[in-house]
């Protein structure tokens, strides 16, 4: 093979990224191949449609598989390249004046022959600095792919956790909402007590804020962080073997602490106050009774997933097997204001309100949910959640462990729920029209 045909044969095998040889190369949709640790950083940095480099067309999935020939080929491409050696301390042995062409497997260190026949190395494994040059990329290589999976991953959790900032923004918003339509009842003896209550929901809900975004600033260090690695690992593999080889063992050593400083995710969650006197009011409607145990069905086996409810974001379901069962009441409201209390601690999942009096299963809950006003709690692994429906919205409040008040209003079309140990509002619908009789609900277990 003559010159000319020699090189352009090894020009096929140079990455149009890095403009070195290939290292994992894979072939894209549009048949041209690069460097996996180019095409990621290209694609991540440029945070738009996945278009090649070199024509710019659109890929349909980001995830190709190695091509073998063509990493053979770069392989052998970077061991027939000339081998040169520096007249650097490092690379020329200082007792015998020779290169250190071989790599000793147990000290990480460069040797000449001479050295690898003393004493101290004798007994080591040792091998070619051009093999054990191949040989350390392909676990360079394996040590960036846990680092991107790792970056991924965090870049997933960066996208809840901003997701969650305007959620909990938003949820901040409503809640005050809320808290102001109840001591407006009790404006003339409530006022101190109301602006303390959301003095401190300010101020706490600032403090949760903050720690949110600390978080995600933390997320975008971390993430930053790893690509920073992630790049000096594959300016590594692009060296020439001595000095890929040269401080290989440091750098091994440093990545591997890394998976440990993974940052966690925050689950907001702000503090219920009591509202002085709330149950007494409450009370003077109260009802008995209204929930019957002849008005009881089976629903399911499986307890953990609530369909009409909503979860926190980047918070994995495990459901738990439990029977589950729903009771409706025998009393249909149709005017009027009607409290009663509910008693959850006989499980952790449970779901509680008024529905339409024509609702009488499951089924018709879930395929009718704006017929239905509802105040779920789920266990998912350690963590409790609270969500109302209607629409979905997660309730950033501590779950209650006793006694639930439910407050109907039918007259002015509003659904409280309260923590009666707590004197303390959970959630209130915001007032709505009912066009139709409405019955209490209960449901251990999930819908």
């Amino acid at each position: 093979m003559d010159l000319d045909t020699l090189q352009a044969l090894q020009n096929e095998l140079i990455c149009s990224i890095c403009m070195n040889y290939y290292i994992d190369p894979v072939t894209i949709d549009c048949g041209h191949s690069f460097c996996r640790p180019c095409l990621h950083l290209c694609w991540e940095e440029a945070q738009t449609l996945m278009s090649c480099p070199e024509c710019r067309g659109i890929s349909q999935k980001t995830d190709f598989k190695t091509n073998i020939t063509l990493k053979r080929l770069a392989s052998l491409a970077r061991r027939a390249r000339p081998y040169h050696v520096d007249s650097c301390k490092e690379q020329i042995c200082v007792i015998h004046k020779e290169a250190k062409g071989l790599f000793c497997e147990t000290d990480k260190s460069l040797l000449c022959g001479p050295c690898s026949a003393s004493p101290e190395h004798v007994s080591h494994d040792h091998s070619l600095v051009q093999w054990a040059a191949e040989e350390y990329r392909e676990k360079l290589l394996k040590r960036m792919g846990s680092l991107w999976n790792m970056t991924q991953e965090i870049q997933n959790d960066l996208s809840q956790e901003t997701s969650k900032i305007q959620s909990f923004e938003e949820y901040v918003l409503l809640r005050k909402v809320m808290i102001r339509a109840q001591y407006q009842k009790m404006r003339l003896f409530l006022c101190e007590e109301e602006q303390l209550h959301l003095e401190t929901l300010e101020r706490e809900a600032k403090e949760i804020f903050q720690q949110l975004k600390e978080s995600e600033f933390r997320m975008t260090q971390q993430k930053e962080s790893l690509k920073k690695v992630y790049r000096e690992l594959m300016g590594m593999c692009h060296k020439p073997d001595l000095e890929l080889l040269q401080d290989l063992g440091s750098v091994l050593k440093r990545t591997e602490l890394l998976p440990m400083q993974k940052p966690q995710p925050i689950i907001p969650e702000l503090t219920s106050h009591s509202i002085t006197g709330i149950l007494d009011i409450l009370n003077n409607f109260r009802v008995d009774n209204v929930l019957s145990q002849e008005a009881t069905c089976w629903v399911s086996e499986t307890a953990g997933s609530v369909m009409l409810g909503a979860t926190h974001p980047g918070v994995s379901r495990e459901p738990e097997r439990v029977a589950s069962f729903a009771r409706w009441g025998p009393q249909v409201f149709t005017s009027g204001k009607h409290y009663w209390e509910v008693d959850v601690t006989c499980s952790p999942n449970w779901v509680l309100g008024v529905c339409k009096d024509s609702l009488t299963s499951d089924i018709d809950i879930m395929s009718d949910p704006e017929a239905a006003f509802l105040l779920f709690s789920l266990k998912i692994n350690n963590h409790y959640s609270l969500s109302t429906n209607s629409p979905p919205l997660i309730q950033y409040v501590k779950r209650p462990l006793g006694q639930i008040g439910v407050f109907l209003d039918y007259d002015n079309g509003t659904v409280n729920f309260y923590d009666v140990c707590k004197s303390s509002l959970i959630y209130s619908f915001l007032p709505s029209t009912f066009s139709f009789p409405l019955k209490p609900f209960l449901c251990f277990g999930s819908l």
